[in-house]
């Protein structure tokens, strides 16, 4: 998968694994990084799929409607992916947080919902529910955080509250932070997904 790695000044702090909207690139989230650990390492990644010439990280068949066999595919396909920059970049693999927005988050989510070893933690902005045909993994206390819009249309309040019961059934160790906005990522969610960061993992 066409990435960027950037390694960090703490070789112990979290490798946030970036994971980017429709239409971005592996670049995209570098400043949410730093906001949130700005001495871990650094693993963006590209979406292998494309929707009208942008990237995406697996299709969809409309808006808000996944296409849930590619879906399995390119979480499976993400998943071995970072087994294999583990290797390549001498990093931790059990070390690994999802740092992903919109369609980035959802590819994030299907991680957990369908592997209980892909990541320590997730920054999940603006996510929905990936599958709903699956029965997920026990992911006790993994740390968890979703920012989420009261106004996103895209990702209605009942999306993020029924993705919440999810991970919350399966164990996740979860923290919502709602925001009087739309589905755009605001500053005071990027600070508020620090200060959770930097609690959840002792930094």
């Amino acid at each position: 998968m066409r990435h960027l790695f950037h390694e960090g000044k703490n070789r112990s702090a979290p490798v946030l694994v970036l994971l980017h909207g429709t239409g971005g690139t592996e670049s995209d989230l570098l400043p949410l990084a730093a906001a949130l650990s700005p001495d871990s390492s650094v693993l963006g990644i590209r979406g292998n799929v494309l929707e009208n010439g942008m990237p995406r990280f697996f299709r969809r068949l409309a808006e808000g409607v996944f296409d849930e066999e590619d879906l399995a595919l390119r979480t499976r396909e993400l998943y071995d992916f970072l087994d294999e920059s583990a290797v390549k970049y001498g990093l931790d693999r059990r070390n690994y947080v999802a740092v992903g927005y919109s369609n980035g988050a959802n590819i994030a989510a299907s991680l957990l919902f369908h592997y209980n070893d892909a990541l320590s933690g997730a920054v999940l902005h603006h996510p929905m529910v990936p599958l709903r045909s699956v029965v997920l993994p026990d992911l006790k206390d993994v740390p968890v955080f979703i920012g989420a819009g009261r106004n996103d249309r895209m990702c209605s309040p009942a999306e993020t509250e029924e993705l919440s019961s999810l991970l919350e059934g399966a164990g996740a160790k979860l923290t919502v932070h709602w925001e009087n906005a739309g589905h755009s990522l605001t500053g005071t969610e990027i600070d508020a997904a620090a200060a959770w960061f930097r609690q959840a993992f002792a930094l």
